[in-house]
């Protein structure tokens, strides 16, 4: 079954079905199709940060701190804020309010630039990097229970497709910044 727009509704009872039905009764000449795969994107994302991750909160991290941390573990060496922030899709200001949270921990240290004093470069301790090989593989068992209702083929075929749309934004926004 399809909405009169054209968009697959089938008969899913979620909360953008109901908007979108309200949608189409206000303004039954607009394609309201956008608001199916955006206004479920963005209530999918909203309900994943308020479960806020059960592993990393008893880590006592929050996900953009644990980000910070993973970038650092997976690239496997010093980056600046700079890189950390392009690395975690945050802003300057955000990174170094949690690099200062975190060197307090005693999880990064920051180091000056022998050549250019204004630039800093993190590393993790050897405390940040047993906290993130330590979280990791129950974040990653989180992550897939938080799954484990979409069967594996599915979940790959919402992989691509999610890939898909990211590759899109981030070249078209990227592009717009540029």
């Amino acid at each position: 079954m399809t909405a009169t727009n054209g968009g697959p509704t089938g008969t899913r009872q979620d909360t953008v079905a109901a908007v979108v039905r309200q949608w189409q009764t206000v303004h039954p000449d607009l394609d309201t199709a956008p608001m199916e795969i955006i206004g479920r994107i963005n209530r999918c994302a909203a309900l994943l940060q308020q479960a806020e991750d059960a592993p990393l909160r008893r880590a006592g991290l929050s996900r953009p701190e644990f980000d910070l941390l993973g970038a650092l573990r997976r690239t496997g060496h010093e980056l600046t804020p700079s890189e950390l922030a392009r690395e975690t899709f945050s802003s300057g200001a955000a990174v170094t309010k949690r690099l200062k949270q975190l060197t307090e921990r005693g999880l990064v240290e920051r180091r000056g630039d022998a050549r250019d004093r204004r630039v800093a470069h993190v590393r993790l301790t050897d405390a940040g990097r047993d906290l993130v090989d330590g979280v990791l593989p129950e974040q990653l068992a989180y992550e897939t229970g938080v799954l484990s209702g979409l069967a594996p083929q599915r979940q790959g075929e919402l992989a691509f497709l999610l890939s898909e749309l990211l590759a899109q934004l981030e070249g078209r926004l990227g592009a717009l910044r540029g």
